[in-house]
């Protein structure tokens, strides 16, 4: 057994050891039960494993070794834009005066901070196009529930409440539907052309007095932008609707096009997805959102303002949708935020499309031969390609997708969006140099090799992690949901 292929020894307790060293305590004892209600205190003691703190350290940096990350390998997630964190913007997110300031403070106490919010603020609207934003809500998902719920507050104050639904693409991210509801809604699904964009007609057709809105992202899902896109606003704001931007892909048109020229009215942004903030696990997200002028009256509350030379929370907002989550938002990814958009200035936000779009569509280019290519056309930052062709050797996408983890890859995004076969949806974003793209290239070309002459190999991956290939029916029928021993 190789040594990175050792299991983890979970148990490593032992009676008598301890992780802690401290003095008798100098001052007089005081019995637990004068402090808390007897009723509140455990008759026996904690099962609490007893460890030495260097077999601890160890062990979690062990486990920590595992872990795949933006910081230890490629990471082309479709449709998420996991790229690099830059550490300047974890050093300034840790200052004192933002790491150690408390949301309960008073405004004139924490001026730095509001100003900061504020110019971050006003930088998403010039990016964007919006006229006005706000950085409460917590996620990309919330922000879109967050602009849902302005969108119904707008058509109940016109009288409107006829217009219970959201056009969603068949191409769209599953929270687009999802928000929807939650937000009261119902959906409806508007068909793809044969060119991976809206169907004009089917717009047409399914649009009405009833529609609330479109939500769209563009470019959208496949990677594809939607060139119709301002006739397609013409005929939902003709029929009364607004058009929601999801900005999930923002990454593909920094500083070269804006939503709120292509006649969105309300847009989400990812400030863990376009603007570094460290995804997933790293978290927490942040989705700001932007508003054009009719929507300003339905912000959450309190908006912050500057008045004069000074910053603070207006609650004065009788019309609000009313607060969408404690306090002012997640501040700390707001730091990342703003330090990124400062460090980078308009040239470099630029930049980082044109680069983001240039390894899409190399590496679209260098695959297709080897996969299917479901609309051979210019990508933008992600693309799609189809495992149709390994399908019928034997060799399912999922199957690929797990050989990729012996190669030290994560695999990118499987099976979505639902409309293309075996999809698998690859964003290379701009921060991977050429060498990483082509070392991926060369391991997708090898496992399709590997698909036609030893299809078992694809099958049976992966061969090299720690954990294998589990029983996916037993794991969906049993699944096994806390650690114990016998587990």
């Amino acid at each position: 057994m190789n040594k990175q292929d050792q299991p983890l020894i979970f148990e490593l307790s032992k009676e008598g050891r301890v992780g802690y060293s401290l003095p008798e305590m100098d001052v007089p004892h005081v019995e637990l039960s004068d402090l808390i209600p007897s009723d509140y205190i455990r008759s026996e003691e904690p099962e609490l494993p007893e460890v030495s703190e260097l077999d601890i350290m160890r062990h979690y940096t062990a486990l920590s070794k595992r872990n795949h990350g933006v910081d230890s390998g490629f990471y082309p997630l479709g449709s998420c834009t996991m790229k690099y964190n830059p550490k300047v913007n974890e050093n300034v997110a840790r200052l004192n005066g933002f790491a150690h300031i408390n949301p309960l403070q008073e405004a004139e106490s924490v001026q730095g901070a509001l100003e900061l919010m504020y110019d971050l603020q006003e930088h998403l609207k010039e990016i964007t196009g919006m006229d006005e934003v706000t950085l409460q809500p917590a996620a990309g998902a919330h922000g879109e529930w967050t602009g849902l719920m302005m969108i119904r507050a707008y058509h109940e104050a016109n009288g409107d409440t006829h217009r219970t639904k959201v056009i969603v693409p068949d191409s769209a991210h599953g929270t687009n539907p999802a928000s929807a509801t939650v937000a009261g809604f119902e959906t409806v699904t508007v068909k793809s052309n044969e060119n991976g964009l809206v169907d004009l007609e089917d717009l047409k057709r399914v649009v009405g007095d009833d529609t609330a809105a479109l939500m769209l992202t563009n470019p959208n899902t496949l990677g594809l932008f939607e060139e119709n896109i301002l006739e397609m606003a013409a005929i939902i704001h003709e029929a009364g609707g607004k058009l929601y931007y999801d900005g999930a892909n923002l990454n593909a048109v920094l500083s070269k096009a804006r939503p709120g020229d292509m006649g969105f009215d309300v847009v989400h942004l990812n400030l863990h997805k376009t603007f570094t903030g460290p995804h997933g696990g790293g978290g927490p997200g942040s989705g700001p959102v932007g508003v054009k002028e009719d929507l300003i009256k339905y912000l959450p509350k309190p908006v912050l303002v500057k008045n004069d030379d000074k910053f603070e929370f207006d609650y004065n907002r009788p019309d609000s949708i009313g607060r969408v989550k404690p306090y002012y938002g997640n501040f700390g990814i707001n730091v990342r935020a703003y330090t990124y958009i400062r460090t980078m200035g308009p040239d470099g936000l630029r930049a980082v499309t044109e680069n983001a779009v240039l390894n899409a569509n190399y590496m679209m280019r260098r695959l297709a031969p080897h996969f299917d290519l479901p609309y051979d056309r210019h990508c933008k930052h992600e693309f799609v390609i189809s495992g149709r062709r390994q399908k019928k050797l034997g060799v399912r996408t999922l199957d690929i997708a797990k050989r990729l983890l012996d190669f030290g890859y994560h695999p990118p995004t499987i099976y979505f969006p639902l409309n293309v076969e075996e999809c698998m949806m690859i964003e290379p974003t701009e921060t991977e140099s050429k060498e990483t793209l082509d070392s991926f290239i060369d391991a997708m070309i090898q496992i399709a090799k590997e698909a036609e002459e030893t299809p078992e190999i694809v099958q049976e991956a992966p061969h090299t992690t720690i954990v294998k290939r589990m029983d996916e029916t037993l794991a969906a029928r049993k699944p096994v949901l806390l650690y114990t021993k016998e587990s």
